[in-house]
C-alpha cells in the first residue's frame, strides 16, 4: 500500500500542494479534464433525454492509465480539482475513468478557494463527497456547447463561410448586438435643443459664476425645444428675467468600496488599465491561485 494519492488538475498546482503536505501524500495532476464527448460524433442521444456518451480523451489515455495504478495500490484518494462546475466534472469523470469506486481505497472531495496550507488543511479535515448538482450543471453547459455548435457551424459553413463556428455563449452575444444595431437603424432622429445660463450673484465682488440648465417651465409643463428658433425665443425671454435661489438642499451621499472582482469585471479593469487581453488576465488569475514561489515560501 502506497501513500495516499491527491489528484488537481494542472502540475504548477501539484507542485504547490506537494510542498504542502509533505511526504506522506502523492500529488499528480490530471492534466485537466480526462473524459468528453467524442470529436467525430454529436455523441449525445437526444431521443433519450439527452444522455451524453463520454470517451476518454485521447491525449489522456496514459495519464488515466498511471492514475488508475496509483490508486489501486493507495489506502485513500483525495480529488482536489478547483471547487467550480469545471472542477466537480473533473473529479466526477476521474472516478468513471479510473473505476475509483470499485476499488480498495476511500474517496475523498476536497474544496478549497485558496492554495495556502490553511485552507488545504482545512479541507483535508473536513473532506465531502462528489456535488452532484455541479457536475450535472457542468454536463447541461457541455452538452448545450455540443448541440449549438455541432449544428449551427455546418449551416455557417454552407451560408456565409467555412471555417466559422456557433457557440452557446458566442450565438446569443451576436444575437444582442444584431438586435441593438437593428434599433440604431431604426432609431428616428429628433431635433431638440436644451439652454444653459451662467448666472453671477448681483452683489458679488467677485463676480463668481454659476451654471444653470433651464429643466422646465413655470406651469410645470414639461420643456420641449424642438427648434432654433423656439430655443431663441425662449433666451431672449430669459435674458430679461432676475433669478432667485429659493431653497440649497443639502445632503450625504455614500459612497460603497467596490465589490470583489468576479472574472468579467477582473477582465474589464485589466483591459482598461492594463491593457490586457482576457486571455493573459486569466492565465495570470490562474496562476496567483496555484501558487507563486517568493524566496523561500
Amino acid at each position: 500500500m502506497t501513500r495516499e494519492l491527491v489528484i488537481v488538475e494542472s502540475p504548477a498546482k501539484a507542485r504547490t500542494i506537494s510542498r504542502i503536505l509533505g511526504a506522506g501524500y502523492s500529488v499528480k495532476a490530471s492534466l485537466g479534464h480526462v473524459r468528453d464527448l467524442p470529436q467525430k460524433s454529436l455523441g449525445i442521444s437526444i431521443e433519450n433525454n439527452f444522455t451524453p456518451t463520454y470517451v476518454v480523451i485521447p491525449g489522456r489515455r496514459k495519464t488515466v492509465s498511471e492514475l488508475k495504478k496509483l490508486a489501486s495500490n493507495a489506502k485513500a484518494v483525495y480529488l482536489a480539482t478547483d471547487p467550480d462546475r469545471e472542477g466537480e466534472a473533473i473529479a466526477w469523470h476521474l472516478i468513471e475513468a479510473t473505476r475509483l469506486d470499485k476499488g480498495k481505497a476511500t474517496v475523498h472531495r476536497l474544496a478549497f478557494h485558496e492554495i495556502t496550507k490553511e485552507a488545504v488543511t482545512e479541507a483535508f479535515h473536513n473532506p465531502r463527497t462528489i456535488d452532484i448538482r455541479l457536475v450535472d450543471a457542468q454536463q447541461a453547459r457541455r452538452l448545450l456547447d455540443r448541440l449549438v455548435g455541432y449544428k449551427l457551424s455546418p449551416l455557417l459553413w454552407r451560408k456565409v463561410q467555412r471555417g466559422l463556428s456557433a457557440g452557446r455563449v458566442q450565438s446569443a452575444a451576436v444575437r444582442l448586438v444584431v438586435d441593438r444595431e437593428r434599433e440604431i437603424s431604426n432609431f428616428v432622429v429628433l431635433e431638440y435643443w436644451t439652454i444653459e445660463a451662467e448666472l453671477t450673484k448681483k452683489s458679488s465682488a467677485k463676480q463668481e459664476k454659476f451654471r444653470a440648465t433651464l429643466a422646465g417651465l413655470a406651469n410645470g409643463s414639461k420643456l420641449q425645444i424642438a427648434s432654433e428658433k423656439e430655443a431663441r425665443a425662449l433666451e431672449d425671454e430669459l435674458r430679461r428675467c432676475i433669478y432667485s435661489v429659493n431653497s440649497v438642499m443639502r445632503s450625504d451621499v455614500p459612497r460603497q468600496p467596490s465589490p470583489p472582482f468576479i472574472t468579467s469585471t477582473l477582465q474589464q479593469e485589466a483591459a482598461r488599465k492594463l491593457r490586457f487581453s482576457p486571455k493573459r488576465t486569466m492565465m495570470i488569475a490562474q496562476q496567483l491561485y496555484e501558487g507563486i514561489s517568493i524566496g523561500a515560501e
